[in-house]
C-alpha cells in the first residue's frame, strides 16, 4: 500500500468534531485522494459541481456548505475507512461463478483527486467511459497559498532532490507572485473598461470582471499548477485508468495511481484486484510502457531528437487549425444514413437511391431529419456519425486542457514545451502589463530549458506556462462536431478555444465543402466577444435570475 508523502502534499487539519463527521463519508482524512461513500448520489454530484468553482478542498467544502443541509443523525457510528470484507467475498463468489468482466461496469465510485498537476489531470481525463469535474482556472484565483504556506504547484521529488531543486521552487514561486501582482491590476482595468450596466447586480458584474481577468492571466500559471478533480467511473474504467497510469513516463502519474488504488480498494476491492497482479495488470502496464518506449525511439530516429529552439515569441491570439482528413462523399453518405432506419431496404440500395437524388432532394432529407433545433441540446440522431474529421491544432495549453476533456473524440498531443511561442491576450496589452507578462514567459521558458536537460519531457513541462502553445490532433465524427463546436463557441467560452472551434467550423464548410453539414450546426457562434464586453456576463445574469427565482418570498 502506498503511503502519503506529507512533504509533497498539503495536509488539512480537522477538529475532533469535524473528523468525526468526515470519517463517515470519506475514505481518508489526510491524503489528496479519497472516495465518497454513504451519501446520496445527488449530494455527491452537487459536491463535485460546486467543487469545480471553489478554491476549497472537497472535505472542507462538505463541512462548510453541505453538512448543515443534510440529516446525518442516522449515520452515527458509520466509519467509511473500514474495509468491506464481506461485500468483497460476496462479489468474488458471483464473479467466479459467472466469470464476466462486465460485472465491474455495474457499479461506480466518486473519487476526489486533489493537488494533481495540470500535467497529471490530462492523464486522469484520458478515459472515455468516465465523468470528470475539474476545478476551473476561470472561477478560482491562484494567488493564495495552501495551509502549508506553499503556492499550489506540484513539487516533483526528483526535481527537488536535484541541483535544480532550489531554482525550481524559486522560479515557480516567482510565476505565482507575478500572477498575483497582476490580478488586481487587470481587475481594476477591466472594471473601468466595462462599467456596471443598469439592471445588473453587483455580484453578476464583479463575477464577470473576475472571470475576464482570470481568463487573461491564467496563461501565466505553469502546467505544474495543481488542480482538484472529481471523477465518477465504474470499476472497469478505474482498472483501465490505473493500468495506463502505472505505465506512464510521468513519475507523478505512477505514484498517484498507487494513492488511487489504495482508496478504491476500500470501496471496490474486487474490481481493482488485478491492477497490480503480475500476469494481469502489471503485464498490461509493462506492455504499454514497452510500446511507448519503442515508438519514442523510432520517432527520434525518423525525425531527430532535437526539439525546436524556444524563442519566446508572442504569436498573437489566433490559434492555428488545419483540417487534414475528411471524406469527400460524406454528405451523400450522411443522407443515406439518415434514411436507412426508416426503410426496409439494404444499405447498398439506399446508397444508390441517394446517389441518384438531386441536391435539393438531399437538402430536404437533411431539413426533415434535423428539424427545428431550438437550442444546442436538440441534436439529431446518429446518422451524423457516418463521417468524420481530423484536425491538426496549435493553441495555448490552457485551451487544449479544456478541449481535451471531451471524451468521445480522439485526441493525441505532443510534449508541452515553449517551442511554439505563447499567446498574449489583448487585455494584457490594454492594461499596460505586457512587460511583466513577457518576463513571466521568459522565466518559464528558461526554467523549462534547464529542466529538459536533466529530466523527462513530462517533468520539464511542469515549468511551462499555460500561455505557451502545444500541437495536438483532434478527430471526431460530425455528431460530436455539432456538440463540441456549438458548446465551445458559446459567448461565455474562453476566447482561445472559441477561436479553435470557429476555425474548425469554417474548415468543415469551406475546405471539406460540407456546407450542408456545417449548416446543421446552427448554434455555432462566430462572433468575437473578447473585444466588446464581458463574456461571462450573460451567464451570470442567468445565474442571478435563477437565484432570485429560488429565493423564498417574504410576506
Amino acid at each position: 500500500m502506498a503511503s502519503v508523502d506529507h512533504g509533497m502534499y498539503a495536509v488539512e487539519e480537522w477538529t475532533d468534531e469535524e473528523a468525526d463527521i468526515l470519517r463517515r463519508y470519506f475514505t481518508n482524512l489526510e491524503g489528496p485522494v479519497f472516495a465518497l461513500v454513504n451519501l446520496p448520489e445527488v449530494v455527491k454530484g452537487a459536491l463535485f459541481a460546486r467543487y469545480s468553482r471553489s478554491a476549497k478542498s472537497l472535505r472542507r467544502l462538505f463541512l462548510d456548505e453541505f453538512v448543515g443541509d443534510l440529516d446525518i443523525s442516522g449515520d452515527l457510528g458509520i466509519d467509511a475507512t473500514v474495509g468491506l470484507a464481506r461485500a468483497e467475498q460476496l462479489y468474488d463468489k458471483i464473479f467466479f461463478e459467472y466469470g464476466d468482466d462486465s460485472v465491474a461496469q455495474l457499479g461506480g465510485v466518486h473519487l476526489a483527486c486533489e493537488q494533481a498537476s495540470n500535467v497529471l489531470t490530462k492523464v486522469l481525463e484520458w478515459g472515455r467511459l468516465m465523468s470528470y469535474m475539474e476545478k476551473s482556472t476561470r472561477y478560482v484565483a491562484y494567488d493564495s497559498r495552501l495551509s502549508n504556506g506553499r503556492y499550489r504547484y506540484y513539487r516533483d521529488a526528483e526535481i527537488l532532490d536535484s541541483p535544480l531543486g532550489a531554482r525550481y521552487v524559486g522560479d515557480m514561486d516567482r510565476l505565482f507572485d507575478a500572477y498575483g501582482e497582476l490580478l488586481p491590476v487587470l481587475q481594476s482595468h477591466l472594471a473601468g473598461q466595462y462599467p456596471k450596466a443598469a439592471g445588473d447586480s453587483d455580484l453578476a458584474w464583479r463575477q464577470s470582471v473576475r472571470a475576464k481577468a482570470f481568463d487573461a492571466l491564467r496563461g501565466m500559471l505553469p502546467a505544474g499548477a495543481t488542480s482538484n478533480l472529481g471523477i465518477y467511473a465504474s470499476g472497469q474504467a478505474y482498472e483501465a485508468l490505473l493500468i495506463r497510469m502505472r505505465a506512464h513516463a510521468l513519475p507523478e502519474a505512477r505514484s498517484y495511481a498507487d494513492l488511487m488504488l489504495d482508496e478504491l480498494r476500500k470501496v471496490i476491492p474486487s474490481w481493482v484486484k488485478r491492477v497490480d497482479v503480475g500476469d494481469r495488470g502489471v503485464a498490461h502496464s509493462d506492455y504499454l510502457e514497452a510500446t511507448q518506449g519503442a515508438m519514442k525511439d523510432l520517432a527520434d530516429e525518423l525525425f531527430g531528437p532535437e526539439a525546436l529552439a524556444p524563442d519566446g515569441a508572442v504569436v498573437g491570439g489566433v490559434p492555428e487549425v488545419d483540417l487534414i482528413d475528411w471524406d469527400p462523399d460524406a454528405e451523400v453518405k450522411v443522407v443515406a444514413a439518415m434514411l436507412y432506419p426508416f426503410t426496409d431496404r439494404s444499405e447498398a440500395v439506399v446508397d444508390a437511391r441517394v446517389a441518384s437524388m438531386t441536391v435539393d432532394e438531399r437538402v430536404e432529407v437533411v431539413r426533415r431529419y434535423v428539424g427545428e433545433r431550438r437550442n444546442r441540446r436538440h441534436r439529431p440522431g446518429r446518422a451524423l456519425e457516418r463521417c468524420g474529421y481530423r484536425f491538426d491544432v496549435i493553441s495555448d495549453y490552457g485551451a487544449f486542457r479544456d478541449l481535451q476533456r471531451h471524451r468521445l473524440l480522439t485526441v493525441e498531443w505532443q510534449d508541452l514545451t515553449p517551442a511554439h511561442g505563447y499567446t498574449q491576450p489583448a487585455a494584457v496589452a490594454d492594461a499596460g502589463v505586457q512587460g511583466p507578462y513577457a518576463a513571466a514567459m521568459d522565466r518559464s521558458a528558461a526554467l523549462w530549458g534547464a529542466l529538459s536537460e536533466r529530466f523527462r519531457p513530462a517533468q520539464a513541462a511542469y515549468a511551462v506556462a499555460l500561455a505557451f502553445r502545444i500541437r495536438y490532433a483532434m478527430q471526431f465524427n460530425a455528431r460530436e462536431a455539432m456538440h463540441l463546436l456549438e458548446l465551445r463557441t458559446s459567448p461565455q467560452g474562453h476566447p482561445e478555444y472559441r477561436q479553435v472551434c470557429q476555425q474548425m467550423h469554417r474548415l468543415i464548410a469551406e475546405k471539406a465543402g460540407h456546407r450542408t453539414i456545417a449548416a446543421m450546426m446552427s448554434h455555432v457562434d462566430d462572433a468575437d466577444y473578447g473585444s466588446v464586453g464581458l463574456e461571462r456576463l450573460a451567464g451570470e445574469r442567468r445565474a442571478e435570475a435563477r437565484r432570485a427565482a429560488r429565493a423564498p418570498t417574504l410576506s
